[in-house]
């Protein structure tokens, strides 16, 4: 094959994965997400809200994490439901070259709605780097994303896992807002571009480095956990 015929072809084989992943209701999801921005931004406008770079990545944060969330709570169980994990198991590897492609196509995916998206924010609330934005929001959605895929894994139940990210869910944003975690490298969900008073500009880029570095590693174990359970067929079959 030659490499304007992978470059042809690349788009169509994005889109049925994509189709694969999100069992056809990627669009959907998308709609969702775009409207949930769209509220968000109206209701800050609205409420005259001030507006700046730290309030543009709080509204993001939902869509973004509406996006991950269904791939990666239902995934296992959409393909176990479709009697495709089968044969996903006679594929050689299948936990990098299936699940491993997978993740990467929704994060890749997530990435570029993100820039979309903060783009959309820069014409109409404030300006921001779509780039930038968009990277930073990636941390915490590899984290949620990839603990859920680990979940998943574990339960084999998109509903029990559902559930059990709802409550983690819930559990963080109560400690999230703690005066020991709120300012912490701990907290997951830490806005890098609100910057707390009374707070040294170089001390704050620390705790942001930390905190990036704690969400990527932590997002990798969570995947890998995920990826070595898939390697004990006899939990899904």
């Amino acid at each position: 094959m030659t490499l304007k015929q992978l470059i042809s072809l690349l788009p169509r084989l994005v889109k049925y994965n994509l189709k694969i992943i999100f069992a056809g209701k990627f669009i959907w999801f998308l709609l969702a997400a775009f409207l949930f921005f769209g509220l968000f931004m109206f209701q800050s406008a609205w409420n005259r809200a001030e507006i700046n770079e730290g309030l543009i990545y709080n509204l993001l944060m939902f869509p973004c994490v509406l996006l991950v969330f269904y791939p990666a709570v239902f995934g296992i169980q959409n393909d176990e439901d479709s009697r495709i994990l089968e044969i996903l198991f006679g594929i050689p590897n299948y936990k990098y070259k299936v699940w491993g492609i997978r993740l990467l196509m929704i994060y890749v995916a997530i990435f570029v709605i993100l820039i979309a998206f903060s783009w959309l924010a820069t014409l109409l609330l404030y300006p921001v780097n779509p780039l930038e934005m968009a990277t930073q929001l990636m941390f915490p959605i590899l984290f949620f994303g990839n603990l859920a895929f680990m979940f998943s894994t574990i339960t084999r139940s998109g509903n029990g896992t559902a559930v059990l990210m709802i409550v983690i869910g819930i559990v963080l944003l109560i400690f999230s807002n703690t005066p020991l975690i709120e300012r912490s490298f701990w907290n997951i969900m830490l806005n890098p571009f609100s910057i707390p008073r009374n707070f040294l500009p170089i001390i704050w880029e620390g705790i942001i480095i930390k905190s990036r570095i704690f969400l990527l590693v932590a997002s990798i174990v969570w995947m890998l956990i995920g990826l070595l359970n898939l390697q004990k067929r006899e939990k899904f079959v």
